[in-house]
């Protein structure tokens, strides 16, 4: 429940300027649960309530769910940086994690010194840490920074190294949450890599991350959560379905509330056909689909774009874009007053599947409100390339061709 605020112990406090001095058992501080939406209850808001679920050991879980859901508050608890407020949470194993950049880290001590920190944090010997040292400096690619410190670090450097040390110091836990998406493309296929062969050697691993595709891929079993309490859980394909299914509108527009005072606003987001007719759910495959952005500009804006990604019902994502596409620049400056901006896929590029919109809201601080899933539709089979020849794949365009004789004699 979020209520008074807890005592809270930094590492600074903890730790003197020496790290010679020994570092075992030493307690994560603890942190005020940050959950925007939970269940309430009277006057109190409730993070995460009436939550019960059992893991066994070697089971890779995925968590899933809006932002405010309760998945990083259920992970503190987990990690025992939250303590709930009633019931309890009963883990057998050593658990690391890697909840958000830094976690765990002293700013003033350098990669190595912080190697040596977590390791002891997890209750590792110095001699069961260097054993390690050489594998995990060489998966963080940071040997060249090693004894810089990591206050110094990007926030790349930081994730890298983090994952690393949570992942080779061999704890029977492993919880990592969205803080992955941090991290280039090729990273973070190292890291699912590396979280497969950890489920694979018996460890369990809770993953908590909006890529439906790699919960789909990685994971057992997948934990729904909404509003602080336990949706559904169980089959990945069947749970990350019905998701995508419950948290879109079910038609074809998205007009949202209002935010009191916000510089910038969602009139509606909408999809019709690609001559603008109003399409009833399905639309043929050989026809365009033209998404409709209309907003307001009430105030300053830094430069920035309208982005969308289009997922479909196996939680892949099949494309994304940006309203600053067609321009030299990543960001635009805003023009103030109400605005419509037009995306058109084209025809015969998206298979017969459901798709699902989520699109980004700028902000006056320079970040993006991530709308889930706002509108859906389906493509149907109707003139496609898979009713006509048997095409398979996640996108079907028609391609251009051409072929040319160079030499007609036949020998």
């Amino acid at each position: 429940m979020i209520g008074e605020r807890e005592s809270y112990r930094s590492l600074r406090d903890t730790i003197t300027d020496s790290i010679a001095a020994p570092f075992r058992f030493l307690r994560s501080p603890s942190r005020r649960a940050d959950s925007l939406r939970g269940a309430r209850s009277g006057g109190a808001f409730w993070a995460l309530k009436d939550l019960s679920f059992e893991i066994q050991r070697g089971e890779v879980v995925g968590i899933i769910g809006r932002n405010g859901a309760g998945k990083s508050t259920l992970l503190k608890i987990l990690s025992r940086i939250t303590a709930p407020t009633e019931g309890e949470a009963e883990i057998h194993g050593r658990v690391g994690s890697l909840l958000e950049v830094g976690t765990g880290f002293h700013p003033e001590l350098t990669g190595r010194e912080n190697i040596y920190l977590n390791g002891a944090i997890l209750g590792m010997k110095r001699v069961e840490i260097e054993s390690k040292f050489r594998e995990i400096t060489s998966f963080a690619e940071i040997e060249k920074f090693l004894d810089t410190p990591v206050k110094r670090y990007s926030s790349g450097m930081y994730v890298r190294l983090a994952f690393a040390v949570a992942a080779h110091l061999e704890p029977e836990i492993l919880i990592v949450d969205e803080v992955l998406a941090v991290g280039d493309a090729k990273f973070q296929k190292k890291c699912l890599g590396k979280m497969k062969n950890a489920s694979a050697g018996g460890r369990t691993v809770f993953f908590v991350s909006h890529n439906m595709a790699a919960i789909s891929s990685l994971c057992s079993k997948v934990i729904w959560l909404d509003g602080g309490r336990l949706v559904a859980s169980g089959e990945p394909r069947r749970i990350i379905a019905s998701y995508l299914g419950e948290h879109s509108q079910g038609n074809l527009c998205w007009k949202p509330e209002k935010i009191k005072g916000g510089a910038f606003d969602f009139n509606s987001v909408r999809i019709t056909s690609d001559d603008g007719d109003v399409i009833h759910d399905s639309i043929p495959a050989d026809a365009g689909v033209k998404i409709i952005f209309d907003y307001s500009v009430n105030g300053t804006l830094p430069p920035g774009r309208l982005a969308f990604l289009l997922t479909n019902q196996e939680g892949i994502v099949v494309l994304s874009s940006a309203s600053t596409d067609n321009t030299p620049t990543l960001n635009q400056t805003w023009i103030p007053g109400r605005n419509v901006a037009r995306c058109l896929i084209p025809s015969h590029l998206l298979s017969p599947n459901r798709y699902y919109l989520t699109v980004s809201q700028p902000t006056e601080n320079n970040t993006d409100i991530i709308h889930e899933n706002v509108v859906n539709f389906s493509v149907s089979e109707m003139n496609s390339l898979v009713a006509r020849d048997g095409r398979s794949g996640v996108v079907l365009p028609k391609l251009d061709w051409s072929r040319e004789v160079v030499d007609g004699r036949v020998d």
